[in-house]
């Protein structure tokens, strides 16, 4: 059998790992402290990956990746955001409308304008591949940063700020969605916390921009 094809080791760096390569291209040697430091933040990544690869977790597995699967496509999100359109009332409503744009733009920054540049290969899982029960398959696309992460997080950025008493337990939820791409070996750390981090950055616009139509929707004419 012909093996497949590997992305080579530096189509696998890290952020830091790419930062450094680029800082000491430019600076040179007087930026040694910056680059060392930059590619210790890389192996740091790549080997807390490691440890949960190798990690056995045979009661955690299962669950894990069920949780990984029904996020894909964002469907554990849009699910989540009908039951709340429909038992929310005109605040569920507006939090789920809110939390469904969040995603369609936070996919749409993430897989189309940041993904094509970062282009980060996905991790190697035949190294260790020790559990392999826990997989999910490897999706096509690259894997800065986490797209899963950033639909998750920012989601739960457009539920929690209309409904504060599921702010608490929907980030609980996204956060254990960007943490089942790291278990599930499609993902390294730091695409998820960065992925996280654009999220719901991507969500606060998209609720400022909100906050600002509904303003503007306002009867005009109210007494002063």
């Amino acid at each position: 059998m012909v093996p497949e094809p590997r992305d080579p080791p530096e189509n696998r760096e890290s952020v830091a790992d790419a930062l450094a390569r680029r800082v000491e291209d430019r600076e040179g040697p007087t930026a040694n402290v910056l680059v060392q430091g930059l590619h210790e933040l890389g192996a740091v990544d790549r080997a807390v990956y490691e440890a949960v690869a190798r990690t056995p977790t045979g009661t955690l597995d299962a669950p894990v990746r069920r949780l990984s699967a029904a996020a894909d496509h964002s469907r554990l999100w849009l699910a989540i955001a009908a039951a709340v359109a429909v038992v929310g009332g005109r605040r569920g409503r507006r939090a789920a409308l809110e939390g469904v744009v969040a995603i369609g733009v936070t996919s749409a920054t993430i897989n189309l304008g940041v993904k094509p540049i970062a282009r980060r290969g996905r991790p190697d899982r035949d190294r260790p591949a020790l559990f392999e029960d826990r997989h999910v398959p490897m999706p096509g696309s690259t894997s800065f940063p986490s797209g899963h992460a950033a639909s998750a997080f920012a989601f739960a950025y457009a539920i929690g700020r209309h409904l504060p008493v599921l702010a608490v337990p929907i980030r609980l939820l996204a956060a254990a969605v960007a943490y089942s791409r790291v278990h599930t070996g499609v993902h390294y750390p730091g695409d998820v916390v960065i992925g996280s981090v654009a999220g719901a950055g991507t969500a606060a616009m998209v609720a400022a921009v909100a906050d600002r139509v509904a303003r503007a929707r306002e009867p005009s004419g109210r007494a002063r």
